[in-house]
């Protein structure tokens, strides 16, 4: 399993305000992703000058959360590494397929959430 990205991503049903927030701090944004899963989820991906990334997701979520997105070369691998040392999947075995990438959110033991992720390369 390769790592090919390793971001924060923060989930909230306020995204517009945070994605604000970040642009007075010089991100732009550079990627959207809208209806996400068949559902009211949209996903912001933003950059600054020095290459830093941070996602935005506006989702139906409780409260906003923050976690590490993680992209990998091999999705089924990755989900199996981190299953093998505790990690739960928030939405039991469901997986979130797109057109373009496959991903759910995993807890680790230690309270963190990683948001397993693989791009669908045509």
């Amino acid at each position: 399993m390769k790592i090919t990205t390793f971001d924060p991503i923060i989930l909230s049903e306020d995204a517009g305000e945070i994605i604000a927030f970040f642009e007075e701090l010089g991100f732009e944004q550079r990627h959207h992703k809208e209806d996400i899963n068949n559902a009211d989820i949209t996903l912001v991906r933003m950059r600054n000058e020095s290459g830093y990334h941070v996602d935005v997701v506006d989702a139906p979520v409780s409260k906003c959360m923050t976690a590490i997105r993680m992209n990998v070369d091999d999705f089924d691998e990755a989900y199996v590494f981190l299953q093998e040392r505790g990690f739960v999947n928030v939405k039991g075995n469901n997986i979130i397929v797109t057109s373009s990438s496959r991903s759910t959110i995993m807890i680790s033991p230690y309270g963190f959430a990683i948001n397993l992720c693989q791009h669908i390369k045509k």
